[in-house]
């Protein structure tokens, strides 16, 4: 049985600020007179938008934005040369790029309704070059990472989400509903910087029932401010295995919907730690769709051989949580200094291939004086493969009598899998940004007879 990747379609990838900072950012209306608006998260990798390559577009970017229209255009890159081992040890240079529309329209002066506004995303991804299937990992295993973490698979051009949201109870309610993506509300409390699939952002798309950044699915979602710091968000969405398809990337229709999602979290933003910025997450997503069994089959032996198939599940879960540290602080800039970054994607094993998933890393923004605003990132994720994928594949090794790993009839039993990535992110101008890296791999798709690999890569980002 074959799986889609990890983030499907996949993750966030251009301008990271896009989802992080500037889900802020789009809106500061909303949130700029409340009590945490102190609360500052640039040296969390959450900066705001700087001038873009087109600045004032003749003087047409500020007319739209004094009629609430505010704007990120941006254009991403990701190059990846696999410098050694992997599966196959061929070279091979991988190239991906997009362009993305992020906006949001004022509606209040118009309608006159609280903090209304319409939301939007529009992406556009282009070559279907993936080092990490190509070159990296045994293609006869799911995968648990990617190389380049904003890989299509397809050249196409998406609407993310289109949604309209406001705010009651004196902004302390903030209400969204339309075509929309978990990444307008949930889980973003880091940032997706790094290259691999498995250090952008948190490990809630782990769950393989929603999807992230430029694939949408009708919904509606709440966040509500207990405290000043502390957020707890819900919502219902629809579940929808055909969402990442072609014929849905601009489609309204709901055809291939196989049930809710329920997502619940709790999102906390302090200074409990030295006075410095943190932003902490727990959440945790139900679904009533059917998941089909990764090894069990309805009369109780193994699926592969029931004559009535694999046993399916009415409802599943996944578990998610983080946290975003800063530790030190620059005597002479607020904005720099060291962070640490966890994030943890517990799943039902009976449903789900990565039982677990894992990560944890450092940035440090202004290491230098003469470059304040450059970054350095470290990082370290692991994926444990779950125990029924794992029984599946050694049954289909009985089953097809192979027992070499060299037969092409061979199915790898995958145990984990272990990426590092070390980035340095020069901030080049305000509106371009080159991120050269190196990547380590260890049991690719968890194969232990795969050979680790060294990647080198270079991620571009061009602000318009």
């Amino acid at each position: 049985m074959k799986y889609p990747l990890p983030h499907s379609i996949t993750c966030a990838g251009l301008l990271w600020v896009s989802v992080g900072a500037q889900a802020e950012t789009l809106q500061t209306a909303k949130d700029v007179e409340a009590p945490t608006a102190q609360w500052q998260g640039v040296a969390l990798g959450f900066e705001q938008p700087q001038p873009g390559l087109l600045g004032d577009m003749l003087g047409i970017r500020p007319i739209l934005e004094d009629h609430g229209f505010h704007y990120n255009l941006g254009y991403l890159s990701q190059l990846s040369y696999n410098a050694g081992g992997g599966y196959n040890h061929d070279r091979q240079a991988s190239y991906i790029d997009q362009f993305s529309l992020t906006f949001s329209q004022d509606l209040q002066a118009l309608t006159g309704i609280p903090d209304a506004a319409l939301e939007g995303n529009i992406v556009n991804r282009n070559h279907d070059n993936n080092l990490t299937r190509d070159r990296l990992q045994d293609p006869r295993v799911n995968p648990t990472d990617l190389s380049q973490e904003s890989y299509g698979g397809q050249s196409i051009t998406r609407l993310g989400w289109l949604t309209f949201s406001r705010s009651f109870l004196e902004r302390r309610l903030q209400w969204r509903i339309g075509m929309m993506n978990k990444v307008q509300d949930f889980d973003q409390i880091i940032p997706c910087d790094f290259q691999t699939l498995t250090l952008c952002g948190g490990k809630s798309a782990n769950s393989l029932t929603w999807y992230n950044w430029n694939v949408h699915y009708w919904g509606t979602t709440l966040q509500y401010k207990l405290t000043d710091g502390l957020t707890f968000k819900t919502g219902l969405m629809e579940q929808n295995p055909s969402a990442p398809s072609r014929s849905h990337a601009w489609s309204w229709s709901t055809k291939g919907s196989k049930g809710l999602l329920l997502p619940m979290e709790l999102e906390l933003k302090t200074h409990a730690v030295n006075q410095l910025p943190g932003v902490y997450n727990l959440g945790v997503l139900f679904t009533n769709a059917r998941q089909q069994d990764l090894y069990e089959g309805v009369s109780g032996g193994p699926g592969a051989s029931d004559p009535n198939g694999y046993r399916s599940h009415d409802r599943t879960w996944f578990l998610y949580s983080g946290f975003n540290q800063q530790l030190t602080r620059h005597p002479d800039d607020a904005n720099r200094g060291l962070s640490l970054f966890y994030s943890l994607g517990l799943a039902d094993p009976r449903s789900n291939y990565m039982h677990y998933s894992t990560s944890t890393g450092i940035r440090y923004r202004g290491l230098f004086d003469a470059r304040p605003d450059d970054w350095l990132g470290l990082g370290v994720s692991m994926v444990k493969l779950s125990d029924h994928y794992r029984d599946n594949q050694r049954y289909l090794n009985q089953l097809n009598n192979a027992t070499a790993y060299n037969d092409p009839n061979f199915r790898p039993v995958p145990g984990h899998s272990v990426t590092a990535e070390l980035y340095y992110r020069f901030n080049v101008t305000p509106w371009l940004q080159l991120q050269p890296g190196l990547q380590y791999w260890h049991h690719p798709g968890g194969v232990s007879e795969t050979q680790d690999a060294w990647v080198t890569a270079l991620k571009t980002v061009v602000t318009f």
